[in-house]
């Protein structure tokens, strides 16, 4: 068998601590993550992508699974049925250069955001629109926002997180 990229769930919160355990165990290793703007200055400035996931690129005949599975401060690798499943090399490219994207572009994610917050959408097709900030989509860079339409009707949107930013004063 050759190497291929999996899943791995850490323990909640510790998606670093999972990192450097894989990391030590000299096994290549992807931590998504990016940079949020927080009302807290005390809070962590840097999140994880995929809170509670890590990817890690391995030969599982090589490593065995019992590395992953007794790790400390990680869960496990994702299996359907009792097997690991395989993420193809394609997936966490994309991934790769979503993030590394939004990094570049120099964006930070505003955690701040609250229900009727009004943002601007600064890219994709309906950049320049104003629109009011609704909920994060849970486990994705996604956010929901409510669009005015013609007489007062508003409409629900889907966007990429990294297309909006917040136009509340600092």
């Amino acid at each position: 068998m050759s190497e291929q990229w999996y899943v791995l769930r850490s323990k909640p919160h510790s998606e670093d601590a999972a990192y450097r355990q894989v990391q030590a165990q000299k096994i290549t290793a992807y931590y998504p993550c990016m940079k949020v703007r927080t009302v807290n200055p005390r809070a962590r400035q840097v999140r994880p992508y995929f809170p509670g996931y890590l990817f890690v690129r391995t030969d599982l005949d090589a490593t065995g699974l019992s590395v992953f599975q007794y790790m400390p401060y990680a869960s496990g690798l994702v299996c359907f049925e009792g097997i690991p499943a395989p993420v193809h090399d394609t997936v966490v490219a994309g991934i790769h250069s979503t993030v590394d994207e939004i990094t570049q572009s120099g964006r930070m994610w505003y955690d701040e955001l609250q229900r009727g917050d009004k943002v601007l959408i600064h890219s994709g097709p309906l950049r320049d629109y104003h629109a009011m900030f609704h909920s994060r989509v849970s486990g994705t860079d996604r956010v929901r926002l409510l669009l005015e339409m013609v007489r007062g009707n508003t409409i629900s949107v889907t966007l990429d997180a990294a297309y909006i930013e917040s136009t509340k004063r600092r």
